[in-house]
């Protein structure tokens, strides 16, 4: 079954990762097998990456250290870094 859609990772692969790394947090998976680490940044898999380690781990949710959020937290542009207005970076607006 496919969970991280961006970057293609089964929950098998999630799984195995858990077992072999011990790994506790949502942060340490995504390290290791790049789950949430695609186009959406974690937001379509995330939760389904938390409750894999919660049954491998016999865990509750509260007890699942989340992924850290890192800015942007939404994509943006880079004319919208520099505060550009419509994040155009150019003079003719292309």
């Amino acid at each position: 079954m496919l969970v991280c859609r961006c970057e293609e990772i089964t929950a098998g692969e999630i799984r195995k990762a858990v077992r072999e790394y011990e790994g506790t947090s949502v942060t340490e998976i995504k390290r290791r097998v790049r789950a949430g680490m695609g186009l959406c940044q974690g937001r379509t898999c995330g939760k389904l990456v938390t409750r894999i380690i919660q049954e491998e781990l016999g865990k509750k949710a509260d007890e699942v250290e989340p992924a850290t959020s890192r800015p942007p937290v939404r994509p943006i542009t880079f004319g919208e870094l520099a505060g550009e207005e419509g994040g155009r970076t150019d003079e003719q607006g292309v």
